[in-house]
């Protein structure tokens, strides 16, 4: 009979409860219903998980919150081909924000913020196109646009609140 040790590392299940916990913040965002306030949350997420968890984390964690809004209502219906290019833009804040974060988080963060918005603004304008119901088009373009930078780069101030706080 093979007698099997099994072996707790202390650093995996902190970054597991960790990733648990933004996974969760990520998740319960959207059910707010309100843009200005699930877009930073999520955002600071994501900021959060590169800096605490590394890059994979991050874009793990940047995909689910979308398909959550999606299935609640904070994202329209008709935006459900928006979604992939959500999933997309935050992993590319994520990637951008890790690789530019050595000259300082402020940069890394008002770079991979505007990456985001720049990805998510061009996409949206080519899908916001084939939506034939106007209205909703015109709110989808809003949703798109300039609310996405800021949502972003205000979500990169509570996360570097956030940090300096838990690194202390």
């Amino acid at each position: 009979m093979d007698i099997k040790i099994l072996t707790i590392n202390k650093n995996k299940i902190l970054s597991l409860a960790q990733f648990g916990i933004l996974l969760s913040i990520s998740i319960i965002a959207p059910l707010f219903h309100f843009q200005p306030i699930t877009g930073p949350i999520v955002n600071a997420c994501l900021f959060i998980a590169v800096s605490i968890l590394g890059v994979q984390a991050g874009i793990m964690l940047g995909l689910l919150p979308s398909l959550i809004a999606l299935s609640v209502g904070t994202l329209p219906v008709p935006l459900a081909p928006m979604v992939p290019f959500i999933m997309a833009s935050n992993a590319i804040m994520v990637v951008a924000f890790a690789s530019v974060r050595h000259m300082s988080d402020t940069v890394a963060i008002i770079t991979a913020s505007i990456l985001k918005f720049l990805f998510l603004f061009s996409t949206s304008y080519i899908v916001i196109h084939l939506i034939t119901q106007k209205p909703i088009a015109q709110k989808a373009a809003t949703m798109m646009s300039w609310p996405q930078l800021t949502t972003a780069l205000i979500g990169g101030l509570i996360a570097f609140a956030f940090l300096r706080f838990y690194k202390k």
